[in-house]
């Protein structure tokens, strides 16, 4: 079991463990926040539950990466986050820092390595090799990424007292040139609209725009999420609920992850695929949200559906019907 300590202004989570020697030992943990304990409580509880609690003991950064991925990734990112942070980890940081003793990593080495990324091969896409890209580089804007990622584990590392403090928040980061996407202003998006011949695309448009979904969100709706009945028309309530978004993620991921956050995985299109798609929770508790429609929107939805009725009679038993919108 484990109880938090409240000392001034910071909260400490103490359990008892068996060192390697099998003697009884005392550790603390420190959080900023009382919601930090209760969650690192809570994991020490459940992990001693299941006998497989560990405490961190890092002599190097692989080895203290290993555990952040392990106590921290798993807990708190999606398999699109843990598939970025791993990649990140794999390409450019354990071949360079990995078996650097962590207290021999300071601002000036992690600054050091940064530079030299600026002039490191960047890990070619598997679009470079289709379309014959030239060599790229690892990008300031990359660099950022992987110091935001060392920086939150060695603040992990603080909290399990395995360094002093976070090498990372001094550390001197290459500028990135902001990159403003260009997005379309409403006569581009009218035009666009008018001009779409495809009326799957052109529902897809008009949900996107007036109720700005993310891509995800858009081709996750289903259904059961959609109230079009003539009685909200009328009153002009009729709406949509976002409570999932649809995502291609790596099978080995969800693996890892144990389907965490998954509502439901699609059925295997073809044979040796490494990703499959998947329903997935939102991102966060606020993406979970109603969103009202515009009438004439509501009504393309309507005709939508019957149209997609009549493909599921002449289809029948073929049509895969998973409620889609």
């Amino acid at each position: 079991m484990a109880s938090i300590i409240q000392r001034s202004s910071r909260y400490c989570v103490v359990y008892l463990y068996d060192d390697e020697d099998g003697n009884r030992k005392q550790k603390w943990e420190t959080f900023k926040t009382i919601e930090e304990a209760k969650r690192r409580k809570a994991e020490i509880e459940y992990r001693q539950e299941l006998g497989g609690f560990v405490v961190p003991q890092c002599k190097t950064l692989d080895e203290l990466l290993k555990e952040y991925v392990e106590l921290y990734g798993k807990s708190t990112w999606s398999p699109a986050m843990y598939s970025n942070c791993t990649g990140l980890i794999r390409n450019y940081i354990s071949p360079v820092l990995g078996t650097m003793k962590l207290g021999d990593i300071t601002s000036r080495v992690l600054e050091k390595y940064y530079l030299n990324l600026l002039k490191t091969k960047a890990v070619p896409r598997i679009t470079d090799r289709r379309t014959g890209e030239p060599v790229r580089y690892v990008t300031p804007s990359t660099i950022r990424k992987i110091h935001n990622l060392l920086r939150s584990c060695f603040h992990q590392a603080v909290k399990w007292d395995l360094i002093e403090k976070n090498p990372a928040v001094y550390a001197t980061v290459p500028k990135a040139e902001e990159k403003r996407r260009p997005i379309w202003d409403s006569p581009t998006l009218f035009h666009a609209i008018e001009i779409c011949e495809d009326e799957r695309l052109k529902l897809a448009m008009n949900l996107s725009f007036s109720c700005s979904l993310r891509l995800g969100e858009l081709l996750g709706l289903t259904w059961d999420c959609v109230d079009i009945s003539d009685e909200h028309i009328k009153k002009g309530t009729a709406s949509i609920y976002v409570t999932k978004e649809l995502q291609r993620v790596r099978k080995d991921v969800l693996t890892q992850l144990n389907d965490k956050d998954v509502i439901l995985r699609f059925p295997e299109q073809g044979s040796g695929n490494k990703s499959t798609l998947i329903f997935k929770k939102p991102k966060t508790a606020t993406s979970v949200r109603k969103i009202f429609l515009p009438t004439t929107v509501a009504e393309m939805l309507i005709q939508w559906r019957e149209e997609q009725e009549l493909t599921k009679e002449l289809l029948g038993d073929e049509y895969q019907d998973f409620d889609l919108v």
